[in-house]
């Protein structure tokens, strides 16, 4: 097994190297958006206590996303009163300053900030939970604003506006979708517009896009209700889209599509909760129709991402809202390997071929080996201050374990000694 971890974290830091899923920004789940922290040296067991913790922090806003790392600061955003606030940390934890950009998502439930700062060359791009894209200096100035969702008059969906922006090639691209654009490509240094992807007469949904790369053309691949579709990063050009609703069992039922899709060699895999069909589909690049290779209503994870680690997709099920299971699917048939239930369903990322699972509901995190067989749990701890289900999916930066439950932020060493 120890042959078989190191074999996988080479793949990894491969993948990384050859640019496959490059990276102009930190931010939203890590190198890529893959989820796969590329980590070295970290403990493979945790002391039945859990690992040590360095430092822990509140008074940042409630919120469910993730923190953002750089070299000399932690990024994260929550809300206070009715404003979204992204404030900045020093790397033991003291605050640095904070910086309302926004005003908070407005829909009743869940009005906790969603949006993983994204930083890209010494700039932090966050949006309000009411479609404000700013632009922050790493002083807390904010450089430039657009409210987009009022620009093209864009309608907030109904949990609110979960974007974290990309990045790519000093365009800020954020999905409002509605009737004037789907897409549409902001100039980094002033807010400019750059281009704008046409209408495809849907609404927006809650995926964070990802970015691929094929022979030096860049796509971006998201979401809207029907579709999932690649927009060319180069000029906003529609390449591509296949209906996501078509093989569900009903086609006509609401969609709430919320996970970055997985991309590997030409191929894409998208998974939602809510009954959601799971599919790998077969992608070009020259703008030809995607091809379905197989689906799966199985693997539907409500809020907590997947990670592809080896032949093996690693995610969890929506059960219901209360209630969801862990689970393993081969990459290349589609066949569910198999299911279980550890306490409930959660989010999952990876770092040096390990898989890290932080359920939402008590807030148990384990260090799991993967395996096709079983769901192989090496060890567990509680977190157990915050409040609020625990959505905010953890990162992995220098050998540190980065945990947030709602207003309250705990970082973990898990440096191997």
């Amino acid at each position: 097994m120890k042959k078989s971890v190191i074999k996988i974290s080479l793949i990894i830091v491969m993948i990384m190297i050859t640019g496959k899923f490059y990276g102009q920004e930190i931010g939203w789940r890590g190198p890529g958006r893959t989820g796969i922290y590329n980590e070295t040296g970290l403990m493979k067991s945790w002391p039945s206590s859990g690992p040590s913790l360095i430092w822990e922090a509140s008074g940042i806003g409630m919120g469910y996303s993730s923190a953002t790392l750089t070299n000399d600061a932690v990024y994260i955003t929550g809300i206070r009163g009715d404003k979204d606030v992204l404030t900045a940390l020093t790397q033991d934890g003291k605050k640095k300053w904070d910086v309302e950009y926004g005003t908070m998502s407005k829909v009743q439930s869940s009005p906790e900030s969603r949006c993983t700062p994204t930083f890209s060359n010494g700039k932090i791009f966050v949006v309000s939970g009411s479609g404000e894209l700013s632009c922050v200096s790493p002083t807390g100035k904010i450089l430039w604003s657009v409210d987009y969702y009022k620009k093209y008059s864009a309608v907030v969906p109904r949990f609110g506006i979960s974007e974290s922006p990309l990045v790519v090639d000093k365009k800020v691209i954020v999905t409002p979708g509605g009737n004037i654009v789907a897409m549409v490509a902001f100039n980094v240094d002033n807010g400019n517009v750059v281009w704008e992807t046409p209408s495809l007469n849907e609404g927006g949904q809650y995926v964070n896009p990802l970015l691929v790369e094929d022979k030096g053309m860049k796509v971006i691949v998201t979401l809207n209700p029907t579709n999932i579709f690649g927009v060319n990063a180069a000029n906003g050009k529609l390449l591509w889209k296949f209906n996501m609703r078509s093989f569900n069992a009903d086609p006509n039922r609401g969609t709430n599509f919320i996970h970055t899709p997985i991309y590997r060699d030409g191929y894409i895999f998208m998974a939602n909760g809510y009954g959601q069909t799971a599919a790998k589909i077969k992608i070009t690049f020259d703008g030809k129709d995607p091809e379905l290779v197989w689906k799966n209503p199985e693997i539907n994870p409500h809020v907590g991402g997947m990670v592809l680690i080896g032949n093996y997709i690693y995610s969890s099920t929506h059960d219901n809202n209360s209630m969801g299971r862990w689970i393993c699917v081969d990459w290349t048939t589609g066949k569910t390997m198999w299911t279980t239930t550890w306490f409930n369903k959660g989010s999952v990322i990876s770092a040096e071929g390990l898989l890290y699972i932080y359920e939402e509901k008590t807030g148990n995190i384990a260090l799991v080996r993967p395996n096709s067989e079983k769901l192989d749990i090496i060890s567990s701890f509680q977190v157990t201050k915050g409040t609020g289900p625990y959505w905010a999916h953890p990162v992995i930066n220098k050998g540190r374990l980065f945990l947030r439950h709602g207003d309250y932020l705990a970082v973990y060493s898990i440096k191997a000694k």
